[in-house]
């Protein structure tokens, strides 16, 4: 295992070397879109009884922070081993695909958990601080989402050939997903056809099951949100296996 150890020291330590820019950067992005929309909407919106609007934006900011940079993690370490060609020295060792795999998931995991951790203290200035209904429900949609990210950044990282294409899949498809996936808004406010069009979003279960476990209220159960979150979670690790397996635009 010492292989698997010392890949994920070096993702881990990728990440951590840079905070400023992996860490800090999102965490303040995140507050800034607290603080204008709790600004602009708090006194007009109320979606669960009792939650504020700015208590209510909290979990979701979080999430998407923690979506975002787990996905960023793998797939911009990935595309940059293999545009400066050092991707061999991870090729090279007697590394298992799922070894290889497994330490990439982690550190996207960690950058995630860490990122979402400074969100939420910082919006502690803008909320008083209150009880957790679920700390466990938190937890488990918080490691399955970004495990679910790291796997997709896996993907988009082994796929791209050049910065271009992952900027365009981050663009185009990350960044929508995440935005209309109900964190600045309960869906139950949309048309009828829209609400219908968030409920094939994968995104809208990891935030609406991470919500529930702070206020103990959701727009779906947060079994079916779980069912999906990880069926997209074994989905997407399944490809990620067979594509390293195979060495498709790794070593061919």
């Amino acid at each position: 295992m010492i292989g698997f150890y010392t890949l994920l020291y070096k993702e881990t330590l990728r990440f951590w070397k840079v905070s400023v820019q992996t860490v800090l950067a999102p965490i303040v992005t995140a507050l800034l879109y607290l603080l204008i929309f709790s600004h602009v909407l708090a006194k007009h919106v109320e979606i669960y009884s009792g939650v504020s609007y700015i208590a209510f934006l909290v979990p979701g900011l979080v999430m998407m922070s923690m979506l975002q940079n787990a996905f960023a993690n793998s797939s911009s370490s990935l595309i940059q081993s293999k545009i400066t060609g050092n991707i061999v020295f991870v090729l090279l060792p007697p590394l298992s695909y799922l070894e290889f795999f497994s330490a990439y998931l982690i550190a996207s995991i960690m950058r995630g958990l860490v990122v979402g951790a400074g969100v939420f203290i910082g919006t502690l200035a803008f909320t008083a601080t209150r009880d957790v209904s679920h700390p466990l429900w938190i937890l488990l949609f918080a490691v399955l989402g970004t495990g679910t990210l790291g796997a997709l950044g896996v993907i988009a990282g082994i796929w791209a050939e050049k910065f271009d294409q992952l900027a365009a899949f981050q663009n185009f498809i990350i960044m929508p997903l995440t935005f209309l996936s109900g964190v600045f808004y309960s869906i139950h406010s949309l048309p009828a056809f829209w609400i219908l069009v968030s409920r094939f979003n994968p995104f809208f279960y990891m935030i609406d099951g991470f919500r529930y476990g702070f206020f103990g209220a959701s727009d779906v159960a947060p079994d079916v949100s779980l069912l999906v979150v990880s069926a997209c979670f074994v989905a997407l690790s399944i490809l990620s296996l067979i594509l390293l397996q195979r060495g498709y635009k790794l070593r061919h």
